[in-house]
């Protein structure tokens, strides 16, 4: 009976101390995977904290082949480094002087949010949008998934309507859009122009200046251009011009006109020159 009950003390002491040293090295992994997790966490937020500042900032794509996982697919499906690289060179050639300012960076496991603005001026053609000098300034956010220490994919979100209404592409008071299928005078001014190839750029910078000029003048909604080219290279260039009314439009004309003086530019001789044909017309929309 001593034995057992001797066994027994032995057992009530050793057991607790057991459960202790359990609970001991329970917590201590747990602590250890805290800590190689915030530590994770910390070395991705420092590696987006460079893509931004070298890579973006100071244009050293180079680094991107270390920083982007081959896996990656940019928004044309194009892999690693240059599929992340696409679009910001696209924003960079048409704004040189972009930079990229961080606002906000928050690293959670595999994932590091940021929000950003962007600043630049519009030097050269950005998305069929001729160069404006605009100084532009846009906000944007996006999530960025990492593993092993690269990036492997990206959502971002940007105010692209902001953006472009800085561009004077879309006007500041949208509902000048919205509302447009609503006013039955308003008038489109439709421009078909042929254009031998050997004229094509020359015409098309014209076009250019004339489009940024008219986007600036009272009762103007917005335009498009479409173009395709013929099998001997020559360029078929439609432009569409939607005014608000027939005054508004024919005002557009005088001071596209006042305009052409002041430059000294005379349209008709640049056709003339150019072998250019045009076929011009006010159309008006059908129900």
């Amino acid at each position: 009976m001593k034995a057992i009950i001797t066994k027994c003390l032995i057992a009530t002491l050793i057991v607790p101390g057991t459960i202790n040293a359990q609970y001991r090295n329970n917590d201590i992994k747990h602590n250890k995977n805290n800590d190689m997790i915030t530590n994770m966490a910390q070395q991705n937020k420092e590696l987006v904290k460079k893509i931004y500042d070298q890579c973006l900032n100071k244009r050293n794509f180079d680094l991107l082949k270390e920083l982007v996982a081959d896996e990656y697919t940019g928004l044309s499906g194009n892999k690693g480094a240059a599929g992340f690289q696409e679009p910001m060179q696209a924003l960079i050639k048409g704004f040189p002087d972009m930079q990229w300012i961080l606002t906000s960076i928050i690293a959670e496991d595999d994932k590091v949010f940021v929000n950003w603005r962007v600043e630049g001026t519009h030097k050269n053609t950005f998305n069929n949008v001729p160069p404006t000098g605009k100084l532009i300034s846009s906000e944007g956010m996006g999530i960025i998934t990492l593993k092993d220490g690269k990036v492997i994919s990206t959502k971002v979100l940007t105010d692209r309507i902001h953006f472009l209404q800085e561009l004077e592409v879309l006007p500041a008071d949208i509902n000048v859009l919205i509302n447009k299928k609503t006013k039955k005078d308003q008038v489109n001014f439709i421009d078909k122009f042929f254009v031998p190839a050997a004229s094509i750029k020359e015409f098309k910078d014209r076009v250019n200046i004339n489009r940024t000029f008219i986007k600036k003048l009272p009762g103007f909604i917005e335009d498009a251009a479409y173009e395709y080219t013929d099998k001997d290279g020559n360029l078929i260039f439609i432009t569409v011009a939607l005014w608000q009314n027939s005054e508004a439009l024919n005002n557009a004309k005088e001071a596209v006109q006042t305009e052409y003086k002041k430059e000294g530019f005379d349209a008709p001789a640049m056709f003339k020159r150019l072998g250019i044909t045009a076929d011009r017309g006010i159309y008006t929309q059908t129900h």
